[in-house]
């Protein structure tokens, strides 16, 4: 994507963590939070995020690239300290690594595959943000945390209960730390068309019924929509930085759904 200089700078000169950074919705909220004037700390596990922070590079956007395994406290707070060591500070943190691993109801999954999801879904919400406290209590910073709409979802429990809990660490955090001048706040996504992942969250071979498992859980993501439809990456990645920027500064333990009128 080509920066375009000419847009309103909502983030100049601030610094953004954005997790989950490599592709998908947080690739566009890069993206477009470079477009105005953020500086950029692109977190993932996938090597595509130095491609990512090369390309914004080559257009003058400050950005660095961080590998790292966010389902554990070492990774996450390693992140916010190469961030605070490259630029200075953290002013904002956008939670953005999650998704759906397996589709299928309850009672099929592993007790592996369940703590495998919550580690996903829950864990790297968690850590980054209590990580990166202490950077934005000095700045009074703010959080935007992805959640979902499918905690009211179809034959998703154990990601359903991570996204709940994202959904509770936001409003309990957020009543700890208003009275310090730091946001935080969540928006809750529907389904989202996205281009192929070029990491997939697993490779199993899906057997029929697991085809049949996971249509039963898209055409349960449209129907509930008012709209009827999958949103976009654009349509993701506007609401996040809304809550992120000034303009939300009268918002905080908030819960948004972005799910074309799925309330979730």
């Amino acid at each position: 994507m080509s920066i375009d200089r000419g847009r309103p700078s909502r983030f100049q000169d601030r610094v953004m963590v954005v997790t989950g950074a490599a592709q998908g919705i947080g690739r566009r909220v890069a993206e477009r939070a470079a477009m105005e004037g953020a500086r950029l700390a692109l977190v993932d596990r996938a090597d595509y995020v130095k491609e990512l922070a090369e390309e914004l590079r080559r257009q003058s956007i400050d950005s660095i690239a961080l590998q790292a395994d966010l389902e554990t406290w070492e990774g996450a707070e390693d992140v916010m300290q190469r961030t605070r060591e490259h630029f200075g500070r953290i002013d904002i943190l956008i939670n953005n690594v999650g998704g759906t691993i397996w589709a299928k109801p309850y009672g099929h999954y592993e007790p592996a595959q369940i703590e495998s999801e919550i580690r996903r879904s829950l864990f790297p919400t968690l850590w980054c943000c209590r990580a990166a406290l202490p950077h934005l209590l000095e700045t009074q910073g703010n959080i935007v945390n992805v959640s979902s709409v499918a905690t009211r979802g179809v034959n998703r429990v154990p990601y359903a209960a991570a996204k709940g809990g994202v959904n509770a660490l936001t409003v309990a955090l957020a009543i700890d730390y208003a009275d310090a001048g730091v946001r935080i706040n969540a928006t809750a996504p529907g389904g989202t068309e996205a281009p192929p992942r070029l990491t997939p969250r697993n490779n199993d071979t899906q057997s029929e019924q697991e085809k049949a498992w996971y249509q039963q859980l898209v055409d349960q993501t449209t129907a509930s929509s008012l709209m009827h439809r999958y949103g976009t990456l654009d349509e993701q990645a506007g609401p996040i930085l809304f809550l992120a920027s000034d303009d939300a500064s009268y918002i905080t333990g908030t819960v948004m759904p972005v799910a074309g009128g799925d309330l979730g």
